[in-house]
């Protein structure tokens, strides 16, 4: 099987069985999905539905949180990963969003890295979430579970991973296809233990055909 005809199978079966593919993410606008996927950061998107109510009712706007303290940010976002510093990066994000894009996210993945503890991946995952354009964000599911199914080869870091996946998935669907992944990654293809039993993907799957001969 060439690397183009498992993409064509896993992307079809995906099509099929899931073809509502969403950020599990709770967000009503760029501003507050830019800060929810910052919070994200090595923690659960469970864990970050759980703060940003109550971090968006206090600063409901860019400008709002430009102007609150770490502390006082911290206050919300202290049951996250790695509070201190993500409290640190969302007031200095603020700041600089307000100074230079007058409280507006910007819609390029080269603006967004200009804000602080904004990194490539999470300016993928705002740009395809709020505006549809075929960036792939590449986490640690995507990462491992591409190299399982052998949608990628000997990939060493996300960078990699992304120019492979970006070579065979058509842009329209990428967007998509960074969710499917990135869900199937989550709930199926798991770190430790793979629950292959419950695959639809087990046919095409490079790791499995590999284990089972």
């Amino acid at each position: 099987m060439t690397t183009k005809q498992r993409f064509e199978h896993i992307l079809g079966w995906f099509e099929a069985n899931m073809p509502v593919a969403e950020s599990e993410l709770h967000f009503d606008n760029p501003y507050q999905l830019l800060v929810a996927v910052m919070l994200s950061a090595q923690c659960t998107d469970k864990r970050v539905n759980l703060v940003t109510p109550a971090l968006f009712e206090a600063y409901p706007t860019p400008a709002d949180l430009a102007k609150a303290t770490k502390e006082e940010v911290l206050g919300y976002i202290h049951s996250v990963s790695y509070p201190n510093a993500k409290a640190e990066h969302l007031v200095q994000m603020a700041q600089r969003l307000c100074e230079v894009y007058h409280g507006e996210v910007p819609d390029s993945v080269e603006e967004l890295q200009t804000l602080s503890g904004v990194g490539r991946k999470t300016a993928n995952v705002v740009c395809a979430v709020i505006w549809n354009q075929p960036t792939m964000a590449v986490d640690t599911h995507i990462f491992r579970i591409s190299e399982r199914l052998g949608l990628t080869t000997h990939s060493k870091n996300p960078l990699q991973t992304e120019r492979q996946l970006e070579k065979y998935i058509p842009a329209t669907i990428i967007p998509k296809a960074h969710h499917w992944l990135l869900l199937h990654g989550r709930y199926i293809c798991q770190a430790r233990r793979p629950k292959c039993e419950k695959c639809g993907l087990s046919l095409w799957c490079r790791e499995y055909n590999k284990r089972e001969k």
